[in-house]
């Protein structure tokens, strides 16, 4: 991972731009998958009464800053998952 694990625990709120600049929303809340006390996703909603939510892995997040609120991506919003 490029990010450490505590830093994906303060971004709620956090706005997700991928590797063209494309907003592809905000962050929700942080995913627990492989161990249940260290988050290793991001779940991110594109607007306030969307259903369909974008899973953004570690990996993938090239810098998160804190001063701004915004999130950077390696990739583009096409090659993110989308879930319920």
């Amino acid at each position: 991972m490029s990010v450490p694990a505590t830093a994906l625990l303060q971004t709620s709120g956090f706005l997700v731009a991928d590797a063209r600049g494309r907003v592809v929303g905000r962050v929700e809340c942080p995913m627990y998958g492989t161990e249940p006390d260290i988050p290793d996703a991001l779940s991110v909603r594109k607007g306030f009464f969307a259903r369909r939510r974008r899973l953004v892995p570690a990996a993938e997040i090239e810098l998160i800053d804190g001063t701004s609120g915004v999130i950077g991506l390696r990739v583009e919003r096409e090659s993110l998952r989308s879930f319920l």
